[in-house]
């Protein structure tokens, strides 16, 4: 039975302690009459976010580093508690019923959690044992993931000598020994070589086509167009985009992007680039940034910097991206996906 993913207005605020320097000298006291303790900062991780994830689909966040992913996949894989909203794995919801959540889901985090003292072998078999799969078939299922995944040569060596990237090939065959209906995966190809990279990506697709669901989360481009049939782009912790990679990226005004730098800029500068043919939006990026959407993207070029020219303006660089989903973040939020 397929199993999908839904989060419905998920809030997750972490307290902290004042940074250093901070609050003046006030120092907080017990015994005084009256004193209150001194308020912690609070510093939003997800802020209403909200998915529908279909039973049976590859499906990505994506978003840079801190945009509340890795907190996303903490509270509905039961790790994360939220402060207000509900997820549901299934019909299950993840708080209350976390022991029937555990049951269909595998999960391989961005770090690798392996035990040292164990073999490769080993790490599969205890792993099918905790979730009551019996010897025979837990054995023959380990043997096979090791082939899967490559490993057969390296199944009975402790895990303490193997690379970065057989350790994520391990911490992925261990999620999926137990045949989990939905498998999460956090940053699952970060750090890895191509080879490596295209060989789990393969894997991934293999595991969806046996009916299964799949989260991943990722800041590489790339991946999210090569494995996800839907997206949700993910910024300060709440959606601004769902759809398609194709979908999302027809979205872009124009589909070209045009980063230009210039000595200085001036309203004028921005209104006479707005005026040429095929211009769809222009934004100012900072004082001397420029973002151009655009139908067209090097034979514009002449026309910018003539433009550029009658306005008094040097034009100092130019960068132009096509449809990209790195240009539709930028879009949203004005920043680059590695800002």
């Amino acid at each position: 039975m397929a199993v999908g993913i839904r989060t419905l207005d998920l809030r997750k605020v972490y307290s902290s302690a004042p940074p250093a320097g901070a609050g003046g000298g006030f120092i907080a006291r017990a015994d005084a009459k009256g004193a209150k303790e001194k308020p912690k900062n609070q510093i939003p991780a997800l802020d209403g976010l909200s998915l529908d994830v279909p039973a049976g689909e590859i499906f990505g966040l994506l978003g840079p580093n801190g945009a509340g992913k890795s907190t996303t996949v903490g509270v509905l894989t039961t790790r994360v508690k939220a402060t207000s909203g509900q997820a549901w794995i299934g019909e299950h919801d993840v708080w209350k019923e976390q022991a029937a959540v555990k049951r269909l889901i595998g999960v391989v985090p961005q770090r690798a959690n392996l035990d040292f003292s164990l073999t490769a072998r080993e790490i599969l078999v205890f792993h099918g044992a905790y979730f009551g799969i019996g010897s025979k078939v837990r054995n023959e299922r380990a043997d096979a993931l090791l082939e899967k995944f490559k490993l057969t040569e390296r199944g009975n060596q402790m895990v303490r000598g193997f690379s970065g990237g057989m350790m994520q090939r391990l911490s992925i065959a261990r999620a999926m020994m137990h045949d989990p209906q939905v498998l999460f995966l956090d940053e699952p190809s970060a750090g890895l070589d191509p080879q490596t990279r295209i060989l789990l990506w393969e894997i991934i697709r293999e595991y969806h086509q046996a009916g299964k669901t799949v989260l991943l989360t990722t800041h590489n481009m790339e991946e999210a167009d090569a494995l996800c049939q839907r997206l949700a782009i993910v910024d300060h912790g709440h959606v601004i985009a769902v759809g398609t990679p194709q979908e999302l990226k027809a979205s872009i005004p124009g589909g070209f992007v045009l980063r230009l730098r210039f000595g200085k800029q001036s309203a004028d500068l921005l209104q006479r680039l707005q005026a040429l043919a095929g211009v769809r939006e222009v934004r100012a990026a900072d004082d001397t940034g420029v973002d151009v959407y655009a139908d067209r993207g090097g034979s514009l070029i002449p026309e910018v910097a003539t433009v550029a020219a009658g306005a008094g303006a040097e034009l100092s660089d130019v960068h132009i991206s096509e449809p990209s989903l790195e240009n539709l973040f930028l879009h949203h939020t004005g920043r680059s996906l590695r800002d």
